[in-house]
This record gives C-alpha cells, sequence and structure tokens, in this order.
C-alpha cells in the first residue's frame, strides 16, 4: 500500500517537472524510462550539466581540388633531354606529409587523450588559414541520474575554444533536438544535438582537482566542495537522499507527528561540545585602549614612515648636507623602527591557555546558563509523545569523543522517534518494520544507483538488502550474547567479553558477521552501560534497551522504554552523579504529571548508508564530515 502510493506521488511529480521545467529538462527524464529515452527523438529540449568525459571528431572538409597535371614537353630537335622540374618545394612535400606523422605520433604516445591535438595552422611562409572546426562529443551529466547524455556541439557556434568546452568539470547548457546516434555501435538510445550554447562556465584544468581517472574515496575528502560531481559520490548522495525520504515516509504513514527539537540544549549525557561566548573576551578599560592604539597608528602607516625617512637619509649622504642632519635623521628613524616593532608585537596573538569552565560566569554568557550541542533529541521528544502520541524528529546530533576511525564522526544525523502507550517490545517492532522498509524502498526505487555502487565499492549490497528486506530480525538478550562470545574458542578477542561491560566493535562484528551472518537485534543490556533514563528491568541489574546491529557496520539503530516511573528516575539521576539536579527538573516534571509508559528509536543515518552502499568509511557518507582534529570547508 505504501510503496503503490509512494508510485503515484512520484509519476505527479514527474509530471509536475515535466509541465514545469520548459527550459530545462532533467536528464533521467529523458534516460530513466524503459525505452532508454527513444519515445522522445525528434523532440526540442533544453539541457544543463557538466562535462563528465569528451572526444572530439575534425569535420569532414570539401574534397581539395586535383593536383595540377605536370606537362613535361617533348624532347628538342637537337636531341637534349631537357628534364622540367615540377615547381614543388621541399616545405610543402614535408608539410604535406605532416598530419599524418602527428596522428601516428598521438597513438604511439599512449592515446586515451580527452582530446585530440588541435591543428596549428600557422606555418612559416604561409597564410593563417581559418581555425579548423570540430564535431565534440561531451558526455553531460545533471546530476539527476547514475546516466549521463551525450551532446553533440560543432565547434563553430560556440566563441568558447574547443578545448575549455572538452575540459572535465565545464558546465555548458545546451539547446537542441534529440536524435538517435549515427553510430551503430553507441552507448545510448538518444543523444542531443545542440543547436545553441545558452551557457558556459569553463574551469582551470590545472587547478581544478577532479580528473578522468577515479580518484579514492579518501583523496576526495580534501574536495568536498566538489566530491559530489564524481559519479560515485552523486550516487551515494541520491541513495542518502532516498533514504530520508523514505524516513518520512514511514513514519508519517505510520502516524507520527514531525517535530523540530532544539540543537542547543541544557540537559545531555556522556561527551558533549560546550556553546558559550566567553572565551576570549577582554574588560573594557583593555578594549577601549586596544581601540586607541589602533586609530591612532597603524603597522602600514609606520612601515611606509620608515621607507620614506630611508630614502631621505639616502639623500642627504648623496648630497652635501651638514652631519648634524643626517644624525638627526637616523635617530628619528631609529624611534620610528622601535614604534613599529611595539606594535607589530601588540598584534600578535598572546598564546593559547586552558580555561577551565568553573572559572567561567555562565550567568554573563548568552543564554545565562551552561549550554551545549544535543547528543540526542529524544529527551524533547518525550514532553511531546506525552501530548501527541506518536512523534519523531530528523536533525544533527554532537558527540565529542576524541576518536578518529571509519564509524565515528563528531556530527552525524539521526532520525529519532518516540511513542506513548508503549514498551520495549514496541520499539524493537518498529524498529525491525523500519528499517527492512528502508532496504526495499533503495532496491525499488533506486536500483539504477545501488547497482552502480554494488560495481564500485561492495558487489554483495543488493543481496544483502533483499535478504534483509524479506526476513524478520533475531532477537536475543545481551546475557546470551556474551555467553556465545565466552564459548567461541576459536576466536581470540582483544577484549575479553565479561558480563558488565559494553559490547565492543569486534563482539558485534562476530556477532552478526561470523555467527548469524546478517542484523540481529540484541536487548537488555547492563544498566551500567547506558543512559540514566532507561527504564530498569524487574531484575534490578539491566534495563530495556536494544541495538540492532548489523555487518561490517556495527550499531545503525538504537532504542529503549523510558522510566516513566518518578521515583526511580529521580534515584538514578542521583546515581549518575550529576551535580546540577535543578537541569532535569522539567524532564522529571514529566513523570510528576500525567506519566505514561514510553519508548522509541534513534537511526543513524550515515551508518544505515554505510550498511546500504558497502562503503568502507563514515566519512564518506555525510556531504561534509566533522571528526576529530578535522572539519573541512
Amino acid at each position: 500500500m505504501i510503496m503503490s502510493i509512494i508510485k503515484a506521488y512520484a509519476r505527479l511529480c514527474s509530471l509536475v517537472v515535466t509541465i514545469i521545467t520548459i527550459y530545462r529538462v532533467e536528464i533521467k527524464t529523458l534516460l530513466e524510462r524503459s525505452d532508454l529515452g527513444a519515445r522522445f527523438s525528434g523532440k526540442r529540449v533544453v539541457i544543463g550539466g557538466w562535462v563528465k568525459s569528451s572526444r572530439a571528431v575534425k569535420k569532414d572538409l570539401p574534397p581539395p581540388p586535383p593536383p595540377p597535371v605536370l606537362a613535361i614537353p617533348p624532347p628538342s630537335s637537337g636531341g637534349n633531354q631537357a628534364s622540367t622540374t615540377a615547381n614543388i618545394s621541399c616545405t610543402e612535400i614535408i608539410q604535406s606529409k605532416m598530419n599524418i606523422f602527428r596522428k601516428l605520433f598521438d597513438v604511439l604516445s599512449g592515446g586515451g587523450k580527452t582530446y585530440p591535438i588541435f591543428d596549428k595552422p600557422e606555418l612559416a611562409g604561409q597564410k593563417t588559414a581559418p581555425p579548423p572546426e570540430y564535431i565534440l562529443y561531451l558526455s553531460v551529466s545533471d546530476g539527476s541520474s547514475v546516466t549521463s547524455i551525450q551532446v553533440v556541439v560543432d565547434s563553430a557556434m560556440s566563441t568558447v575554444p574547443p578545448t575549455q568546452l572538452m575540459a572535465l568539470g565545464t558546465c555548458i547548457v545546451a539547446e537542441g533536438v534529440l536524435r538517435q546516434p549515427m553510430a551503430a555501435s553507441a552507448k545510448h538510445v538518444i543523444e542531443l544535438e545542440a543547436e545553441k550554447l545558452l551557457h558556459v562556465g569553463t574551469v582551470d584544468p590545472e587547478k581544478y582537482p577532479l580528473s578522468k581517472k577515479q580518484l579514492p574515496l579518501h583523496l576526495l575528502r580534501d574536495f568536498s566542495h566538489f566530491r559530489p560531481r564524481t559519479t560515485t559520490v552523486g550516487s551515494v548522495t541520491r541513495v542518502h537522499s532516498a533514504l530520508t525520504f523514505a524516513s518520512h515516509t514511514f513514519l508519517q504513514y505510520n502516524g507520527f507527528q514531525y517535530v523540530q527539537v532544539p540543537v542547543i540544549t541544557t540537559t545531555g549525557f556522556g561527551e558533549m561540545f560546550r556553546v558559550t561566548t566567553l572565551l576570549g573576551k577582554t574588560d573594557d578599560k583593555e578594549e577601549k585602549k586596544h581601540v586607541k592604539e589602533k586609530d591612532g597608528f597603524s603597522v602600514d602607516t609606520v612601515k611606509a614612515a620608515i621607507k620614506e625617512k630611508t630614502k631621505l637619509i639616502d639623500h642627504l649622504k648623496r648630497s652635501d648636507s651638514n652631519r648634524e642632519a643626517v644624525v638627526a635623521a637616523v635617530h628619528d628613524l631609529k624611534k620610528t623602527s622601535d614604534l613599529a616593532s611595539q606594535l607589530e608585537m601588540k598584534q600578535k596573538p598572546k598564546a593559547a591557555t586552558l580555561i577551565k569552565p568553573e572559572k567561567l560566569d555562565f550567568s554573563k554568557d548568552f543564554f545565562g546558563c551552561d549550554t551545549y550541542l544535543t547528543v540526542s533529541g529524544r529527551f524533547h521528544l518525550e514532553s511531546y509523545a506525552s501530548a501527541l502520541g506518536k512523534v519523531y524528529t530528523f536533525g544533527p546530533r554532537f558527540i565529542a569523543d576524541k576518536i578518529d576511525n571509519a564509524r565515528h564522526l563528531a556530527e552525524m544525523w539521526n532520525v529519532e522517534a518516540e511513542m506513548a502507550f508503549s514498551e520495549l517490545d514496541d520499539a524493537m517492532d518498529c524498529a525491525d518494520e523500519f528499517f527492512k522498509f528502508l532496504c526495499k524502498y533503495l532496491l525499488e526505487n533506486r536500483h539504477e544507483d545501488m547497482k552502480f555502487i554494488s560495481k564500485r565499492a561492495d558487489k554483495t549490497i543488493i543481496m544483502r538488502l533483499e535478504a534483509t528486506a524479506s526476513n524478520s530480525l533475531l532477537r536475543f538478550s545481551y546475557t546470551e550474547a556474551i555467553s556465545l562470545l565466552q564459548k567461541a574458542t576459536s576466536r581470540t578477542f582483544e577484549t575479553k567479553p565479561e558480563w558488565g561491560f559494553a559490547l565492543t566493535e569486534e563482539h558485534l562484528s562476530y556477532l552478526t558477521d561470523e555467527i548469524y551472518k546478517g542484523p540481529v537485534i540484541i536487548h537488555s543490556h547492563p544498566k551500567e552501560v547506558k543512559p540514566f533514563y532507561i527504564r530498569l528491568n524487574d531484575d534490578k541489574n539491566t534495563v530495556a534497551a536494544f541495538d540492532l546491529v548489523v555487518p561490517k557496520v556495527g550499531v545503525v539503530i538504537t532504542g529503549s522504554q523510558n522510566e516513566e516511573r518518578f521515583e526511580i528516575l529521580d534515584a538514578r539521576i542521583g546515581e549518575s552523579g550529576y551535580t546540577t539536579k535543578e537541569k532535569y527538573e522539567w524532564y522529571l516534571d514529566l513523570r510528576r504529571h500525567g506519566t505514561v509508559k514510553h519508548s522509541g528509536i534513534s537511526l543513524k543515518m550515515e551508518h544505515m548508508l554505510l550498511f546500504a552502499t558497502g562503503l568502507p568509511d563514515i566519512k564518506d557518507a555525510i556531504p561534509f564530515p566533522r571528526s576529530w582534529g578535522k572539519a573541512n570547508n
């Protein structure tokens, strides 16, 4: 039912886009059809995009006139054989063969050029001929699809040189007619025969970081503003977008209301980023003194004066000026130089010092209290679940752990949902169905991108998604997981599995990759390894929390039934060692007034993308990665 609604909506959107975008048609509208766009042959369209690859063919010129016939006169009557030499110079003979040598050299030198070496008409002793004309074949992508369209351009129609039109990354907008390719071996069913170039955005090939060769993903991270132009990152981005849309679709269809929760918060747990405007502030007297010094003199002004006074001294020494004038000028120059040194010292930044939070008065801060970047949005979702029943949110979450590995980011995006009148089993059921829905959605709606990514990253991803979408996930307790790990005599773990300690990445990998060979749900974890707000189980040692763990990635969805009993939650806040308990009074109020059993889930979007695409590093699963020590762009 959900899928039929989605497909109907997609067809409607496609129709609306076709009607509205009169001036530019997306490539996916043309090529992502059963006939690959053949039905559009003969239609006039406008296409825009960036050049992925190119080649050029020299235009056919009219055949040259036949060479003059050299008449050889008969022998003279005197019997002397006068041989007649044709009026052809040696230079012209070599020139006539030069094009053959040039093409032969181009082949032997490796070929594979993005575009050919264009002929230079100017030769010594000849008149400059008009530049040769070429037919350019440009493979253009606009990012709407993994496929690109071939645009055929006559170089004569553009004022931009052919080499600039053909350069990788050049942006063009072309108007023309769609046609079937002339060559029988063409890769595409249709191509655009351009009649007019409406826009050309050139690149500087010497500085443009992308190349025709496939660059490793880790090198592309240094150019995160350009990497979406690569086919692989473009496909990953479209899959990311599809997961986001599918998340909203699933939750909205199942009756969840979307709620925005704050990024800046006063509550949380774990390592958090503090938000403050107090650092680097000076008192009013120092600021006024700094302004006065700045208004009086500047380093540049004093340095300019030094140059002028140096010239004056040189002039005095060359002239017949008396010695006293020279000495006075030198003394004045020294004073000016000292002033410049003092100003430069004052402008140098002071060495950074670590300021302890206890020494800052946060009552004078922007918000008047301690504030942090949020770790989870479920705290605030609980207040709306207590009124609307089922709610969800989607946004960035921040963790200040100083970890730099392939599975950790300082900023990640989470889909979080909260349900009133629900318990742990309800949350696990929701996570199970949600996870399988996302897998099925990608298979049905991003099939071409998934096929392309499987060739580049992991050939098993489609089979893995199909298996996940059609099977229920196995569930077992943390205690059972520890028992399995302890019985693994054939495997040696760096961290010995013991009850009461969090499961490590190698523990989870062993369970999902080697034992069960698929996603699993592990529930009922020790209370020491989970946040204080999770409901305490009847055994008083475990809490109602679970992790949905997948092969090669780890935890993708976390969830829990949160504590609805005031006395127990109040005691657990105290046990957690929070000195400023008043920050959680609003959270306790939800238990004081109209409390209800409730549970929720949190999906880590970048980890879900890793599972779906097979990418090895999470830094390639987010447009602009932020990790410990790195925040490019």
